[in-house]
């Protein structure tokens, strides 16, 4: 469960910490580490890695609490059924299980049911309480570690282990890399990495990284808004037991009544790291790094709605007055040397409609997104 994959990220972080030596640093306590901070032997901020590459976890169990809060404006909730702000607002928990790359389990606990990811060797299972389905899947002798994000929250990261893989894999010279203070973090004592960008137009401030001082295992994430000392998101362990679990956790008994769906496998996950926009030939990025802003031409149910001037249709099962032209004509109105269009912003994302049919997206400032607009 090592959470770098090649030891060439630390070539960008041995000149930039070569000076840290020992604990410090302002970085406020966040929501989850309410204890006192503890007295810790000196690490560096290249050490903490090189612990977190060289780690060797052979089982955890634990609950996991992830809270997201990124100022979503109200608006947002003309979305039918709110799913958007269910998603990137509010608290969820889970269960998580790991007894190896090929035993894992994550279930997401709601007040309307349970959701379960099940990675048992080759097969891949996934549940569904509210409406008692689950999926089966076989998968390729290469299946690598299994990385489950159950919904509704699929789109962020389901644990601290997967958000540190995808922070740590972004690390490049655009990224100042620190040690932070240490905390108690599921009882457990940790230091805290600190990965802050060096480009003033990225939104973020910090994200930071609670590592358990003797496993080294990523036990918080946190990402912090600029021009804020409270995380936007964060998730960490509430509970953490390292001993390995049993293996009954891992086999999935369909319960009576289920409906059970085969499917075909996929082709095994990429390595962590960055997001590779060029994959989508309808997406390009402009610049790179944290200021990196993804162009994509709207779709035509866009093309042909507001931002043409013209009423979209609403979605299918939406109510009449929950429409798509609702939403986008709230969107304050901006224009500027690049064009005209549609601005949503929150603390850790911006997104620009444009009038002729384009839209720009990155955890950006909107002058950015308005500098990518005129290129």
């Amino acid at each position: 469960m090592s959470v770098l994959r090649s030891r060439p990220v630390l070539r960008w972080l041995v000149p930039a910490t070569a000076a840290v030596a020992v604990i410090g640093g302002g970085a406020a306590i966040g929501t989850f580490a309410a204890e006192a901070e503890p007295s810790l032997p000196p690490r560096t901020a290249a050490q903490l890695l090189v612990d977190l590459q060289t780690s060797r976890l052979e089982g955890l169990s634990g609950t996991v609490v992830q809270r997201a809060d990124l100022g979503l404006p109200p608006l947002v909730g003309l979305l039918p059924g709110n799913e958007l702000t269910t998603m990137l607002t509010g608290t969820h928990t889970l269960r998580v299980w790991y007894s190896g790359p090929d035993k894992q389990r994550v279930a997401l606990l709601d007040t309307l049911g349970e959701q379960d990811v099940i990675r048992n060797g080759q097969d891949l299972w996934t549940w569904q309480s509210r409406t008692n389905t689950a999926t089966h899947r076989a998968l390729g002798d290469r299946a690598g570690a299994f990385k489950p994000a159950p919904d509704p929250a699929a789109s962020l990261p389901a644990t601290p282990q997967q958000a540190a893989d995808l922070a740590l894999g972004a690390i490049d010279p655009s990224t100042e890399v620190s040690v932070g203070r240490s905390a108690t973090v599921a009882g457990r004592d940790s230091y805290e990495l600190v990965l802050q960008p060096r480009d003033r137009d990225s939104l973020v401030h910090q994200l930071r990284i609670a590592i358990d001082a003797k496993q080294h295992v990523p036990l918080r994430f946190e990402v912090l808004a600029k021009g804020s000392d409270q995380p936007a998101f964060e998730v960490a362990f509430t509970q953490v037991d390292y001993r390995r679990p049993d293996a009954d956790q891992f086999t999935f008994n369909p319960p009576p009544g289920v409906t059970v769906t085969e499917e075909k496998a996929e082709r095994p996950a990429g390595k962590p790291g960055r997001v590779k926009p060029e994959a989508d030939p309808g997406v390009r990025a402009v610049g790179d790094g944290w200021t990196t802003v993804l162009v994509a031409r709207l779709d035509d149910a866009l093309d042909d709605g507001p931002a043409a001037g013209k009423p979209a249709a609403p979605p299918a099962g939406a109510a009449p007055e929950m429409d798509m032209s609702k939403l986008l004509g709230g969107l304050p109105a901006v224009s500027g040397d690049w064009g005209s269009g549609r601005l949503f912003s929150t603390r850790l994302f911006t997104v620009l409609l444009t009038d002729d049919g384009r839209v720009l997206a990155g955890a950006v400032t909107s002058e950015r997104l308005y500098q990518a607009a005129r290129g």
